[in-house]
Order: C-alpha cells, then sequence, then structure tokens
C-alpha cells in the first residue's frame, strides 16, 4: 500500500460520508487523524528497526515502544474499553455482495478495485493521487482479507509525532500549534525535497548516533489532560503490560522492556521470542473456518479486561539490562551504510555500545551531581 494514494482515498471516503456519518466518526476519535500531515521517510526509519519478536523498536540505546499514553495523546484515540473483537470468516462473497451491492471474485473473494472505488466515488482521488491506472492498489483488501480498514494510517501519525516528542534531536517536525490537543496536531513535518532514499540513509545515520542522554523517555511529565477529557478513562490503563486486540490482529504491548518510560531504571528481563510468546490471531490466512476470536484469545481478552499487569522495577541501574541488549543485538541496531558490520565487527560493536552505555551512565551521574 503506497501511503501516498491510500491516505488520498481514506480522506476522500471521509468527505464524502453524509454529515451524520462524518459526525459518528468524530465521535469515536477517528475524526483528528484526518488533520495530521505525515513524513514518509521518518515512518520508513522507524519501521526498519521494529522487532517482531519483541514487538518493540530496537535502538541503539535499548528498547522503545509507543505506549497507550502515547496512542492517547498523540493521536486522541481512545484506548479503554471492550476489546475490539468478534468473527473472521473463510468467504465474504455473501457479506460483500449483500452490504456492497458489488460483485465479487469469486477465486480471490476480493471486490474489484476499481468496482469499488467508483461505489465509494473515488476513482477520480486514485488518478489525482498521481497514479497510473494499473498502479491503483485496493483501499481495503489485500492478501486474502475482504473489506476492512486496515490500511488507515493511525501507525504512520503515531510513529512520526511520537519521534518528535522522544527524539526531540532528530528535529524532523515544526511545532506550529502549540497548545492543541491531541498532540498531533501540534506538528507539522519538515518538508524535505530529497530523494527519498537519501532521506532514509540520513535519518538512520543521525539515529544511529543520536545522543543516548537526549532520549525523552517521558515527555508528558508537564502535559494536562486539557482538553483530552478521554484521558481519565485511559489513565488506569497506562502503565501496565497488556495484550492489544483488532479482531484477528492480537499482539503483546510489552512494556516490561521500556521501564525507564514510566522513570524506572531498566531491570534485566527475559527477552521475548517466538515459541515462549505465541501470537494468536497474527494472521488468519490458512484459516478456513469462521474463527470467534472471543473464544480463540479468550485468555488475552481477559487479561484486556484486567488491564493487563503492572510493570514494576527495583533496578537502581540499567547497566546489567543494556549488557544483556548488546548481546542480544549487537551491531543489528545499527541501520545506516557507515555503521553495518560483519561478523568479525560484532564482537567490537558489542564492546562499543557497552562503553557508550557506561559514559552515558557517568555523564548523567556527572550531571546529577551538579544540579
Amino acid at each position: 500500500m503506497r501511503a501516498r494514494v491510500s491516505w488520498t482515498l481514506v480522506l476522500a471516503a471521509f468527505l464524502a460520508f453524509p454529515p451524520f456519518q462524518q459526525e459518528r466518526v468524530e465521535e469515536m476519535g477517528f475524526g483528528e487523524i484526518f488533520r495530521i500531515e505525515r513524513m514518509r521517510a521518518l515512518t520508513q526509519a522507524l519501521r526498519s528497526r521494529w522487532d517482531a519478536e519483541a514487538s518493540a523498536f530496537a535502538f541503539p540505546w535499548g528498547h522503545m515502544i509507543p505506549i497507550l499514553e502515547d496512542v492517547s495523546r498523540i493521536t486522541g484515540l481512545r484506548v479503554y474499553g471492550r476489546a475490539v473483537s468478534g468473527y473472521t470468516y473463510p468467504c465474504y462473497h455473501d457479506l460483500a455482495e449483500r452490504l456492497l451491492d458489488l460483485p465479487v471474485e469469486r477465486r480471490s473473494s476480493l471486490v474489484p478495485k476499481i468496482a469499488l472505488q467508483e461505489s465509494l466515488g473515488l476513482y477520480e482521488a486514485g488518478k489525482n493521487a498521481g497514479e497510473s491506472e494499473d498502479e491503483y492498489l485496493l483501499l481495503f483488501a489485500t492478501r486474502g482479507d475482504a473489506v476492512h480498514c486496515r490500511f488507515l494510517p493511525l501507525l504512520e501519525d503515531l510513529g512520526e509525532v511520537w519521534a518528535y516528542l522522544h527524539l526531540p534531536a532528530l528535529g524532523r517536525g515544526d511545532l506550529t500549534r502549540p497548545g492543541l490537543a491531541p498532540i498531533a496536531r501540534r506538528w507539522d513535518p519538515l518538508q524535505d525535497t530529497r530523494h527519498l532514499a537519501d532521506q532514509l540513509e540520513r535519518l538512520q545515520e543521525a539515529i544511529d548516533c543520536y545522543p543516548y542522554l537526549d532520549v525523552v523517555w517521558q515527555p508528558y511529565l508537564r502535559e494536562g489532560d486539557e482538553g483530552q477529557p478521554w484521558l481519565a478513562q485511559a489513565r488506569p490503563y497506562f502503565g501496565r503490560s497488556v495484550w492489544l486486540h483488532a479482531l484477528n490482529l492480537v499482539l503483546p504491548l510489552n512494556l516490561f522492556l521500556t521501564q525507564r518510560s514510566l522513570g524506572l531504571r531498566q531491570s534485566v528481563v527475559e527477552f521475548p521470542v517466538r515459541d515462549r510468546f505465541r501470537r494468536p490471531g497474527r494472521s488468519f490466512r490458512g484459516l478456513h473456518d469462521t474463527t470467534d476470536w472471543r473464544e480463540r484469545v479468550r485468555e488475552q481478552i481477559e487479561n484486556w479486561e484486567r488491564k493487563g499487569k503492572a510493570v514494576r522495577s527495583d533496578a537502581t541501574t540499567d547497566d546489567a539490562y543494556l549488557q544483556a541488549y548488546a548481546l542480544k543485538y549487537g551491531g543489528k541496531v545499527y541501520k545506516s551504510a557507515h555503521h553495518q558490520v560483519d561478523v568479525t565487527g560484532e564482537i567490537a560493536s558489542l564492546q562499543a555500545l557497552l562503553q557508550s552505555a557506561v559514559q552515558d551512565r557517568e555523564a548523567a551521574q556527572r550531571q546529577t551531581a551538579e544540579l
């Protein structure tokens, strides 16, 4: 899915809704998303550092995760209430024909893309996005999934503003509308006319060399709740490791990996691996029966209803965690061409990472003593 095209089509669909539907979308918290600007290079730079095993970003200074407070404050989306769960089906022919009154391709279970775009009034919008007819990508369907809205680019908006707040030295956005809520609407991305590949390489280099002491683990310490009444209901979910649900997508929010985002020292933890933290419902491709995810992942839904597990730490230093982290990831935490290492260079990279962590800790101790 090309973000530029998908965003144009999503916005066109929203603007084509009758007023009562637009109001309903606003009430659900999605209205603010359509007023947010995005920058593709930063999104790609962050995505390349995502560790699917840990469900966390792997940076040179350790794990980081967009937490529920990030989502709530940045996007204004509601992160409380019942888990988003229900049924998925092996075939969507009858459902699509009944609800959309459109023909369905029997072999793939997909609505023909042009027919769907025309029914939504989006065919011309796709053309205006600058794509040729052969390059149109269906907004609501891919990989065998029938009609859904998985490609609302919420994670792109979240990821970029998350980086502005937690990694301010990257300098990738302008704070043009201070005071607005949600936070994402305060920022405009910097316009960069260079080729996307050049932008991406510069960003990777900047992240590889990012000063450890400039990382902002708790950007909301001085943020009030004014203009964001949903925070009061969301707050009981903050600071807890939980399972997140979106029908057949069920993923852990491993907040115990980022204890520093809660103002704690990061303790040594067991890093998640696939055979220990099984992910039910990663995709329903290959499931040939109707699936009730409320039954299939009952344990994970009950975990959400209990609001997960509070994260605590008795550690007084991050050193042991950083050592274990370096042993696990080594040079893999570096993504720019200047930091690519071969197998022989892994040892040097580990030593450099550990030495850097020790130096940063000593510098922080000196600053604390001076204060």
